[in-house]
């Protein structure tokens, strides 16, 4: 099933309203869609190299707002929330809700919006980048290694959040 989904996702980038198609794919991505929008970016930013920018900013806005839904469905639904951890095979209990920080449980929102900026835009950003560099090298390098290079690299973005807030805190 995600294979012909992550497939969907890359013709769709060819169609003429594939901004359109990347802005409800980064929104639904960062609630509850298990693909994430760079399978859409690499292919728009091969055929479209001039508008780096504009795709890599349309993924990042659409994706913290679909962020923010997210958050929303865990903090004032939380029976919805739960058929979504339980469709994905997770089970929502005391345990979970003291290990992770999401709207289940009420995430300090300033906090929660500003990594979510960060973060996404960054990743974002650079791989719109990157694909505008380096052309259509890099589609088969994310492909392969993606999930890994964009669990590394948002790593470092959250560990460098974290510092810098801690840092204002003092």
């Amino acid at each position: 099933m995600i294979k012909k989904l992550y497939d969907k996702c890359i013709a769709w980038a060819g169609y003429k309203y594939a901004k359109p198609i990347l802005a409800i794919e980064a929104f639904i991505e960062s609630s509850f869609f298990p693909i994430p929008p760079d399978v859409m970016i690499i292919p728009m930013v091969i055929s479209k190299r001039n508008e780096f920018i504009r795709i890599a900013l349309i993924a990042t806005i659409f994706s913290v707002l679909g962020a923010l839904f997210g958050y929303y469905i865990g903090f004032s639904l939380n029976e919805i929330a739960v058929k979504i951890f339980e469709f994905y095979g997770y089970e929502y209990s005391d345990t979970f809700k003291e290990k992770f920080s999401t709207g289940i449980i009420h995430f300090n929102l300033p906090t929660f919006i500003f990594i979510c900026i960060v973060t996404r835009g960054l990743r974002f950003f650079l791989v719109a980048y990157l694909t505008y560099k380096f052309g259509k090298k890099i589609g088969p390098l994310l492909e392969k290694q993606g999930t890994k290079w964009s669990i590394i690299i948002a790593g470092i973005i959250i560990l460098t959040a974290i510092v810098i807030y801690f840092l204002l805190l003092k």
